[in-house]
């Protein structure tokens, strides 16, 4: 298995599941299948024919593999909601991704909906007196 650095998709306050990666994975195999097939259509070289087929089957693979994954994480929330949040929250690692190395979600500059955007329905879910960031304190930077 490689373990190379991979860009992480931003979303503050959500550690993401790789089921987003796979959903990135096959729509971008779904845009290029088309463009090849509107290729072919255009110019008729059944190269470009080809290729869309060997993409189709490659489209295929990763949607199943992304239901596979989104099937476990629907099982996660099922069995223990306690640690589905956790994860989600990125206090700790997804139980079907690679847990060495991990270091939760930094939170430092995570702003709360109702004192920092006056958001004023979003009272209850103020955040304002988490405790300090976990991530900052192991060692890692935002």
């Amino acid at each position: 298995m490689n373990n190379d650095a991979v860009w992480v998709r931003s979303v503050t306050g959500l550690q993401m599941h790789h089921t987003t990666d796979l959903q990135d994975a096959s729509r971008f195999l779904g845009n290029a299948m088309m463009a090849l097939r509107a290729a072919h259509v255009r110019t008729g070289d059944d190269r470009y024919s080809a290729l869309a087929t060997q993409l189709t089957t490659m489209a295929a693979e990763a949607r199943l593999l992304e239901t596979q994954a989104r099937a476990r994480m629907h099982g996660l929330h099922s069995e223990d909601p306690e640690q589905f949040v956790r994860c989600r929250e990125g206090e700790e690692p997804w139980p079907d991704e690679i847990q060495a190395g991990f270091i939760p979600r930094h939170t430092c500059r995570d702003q709360c909906l109702y004192h920092d955007h006056n958001v004023l329905d979003a009272i209850m879910q103020c955040t304002c007196g988490q405790p300090p960031c976990r991530a900052c304190a192991i060692g890692g930077t935002p």
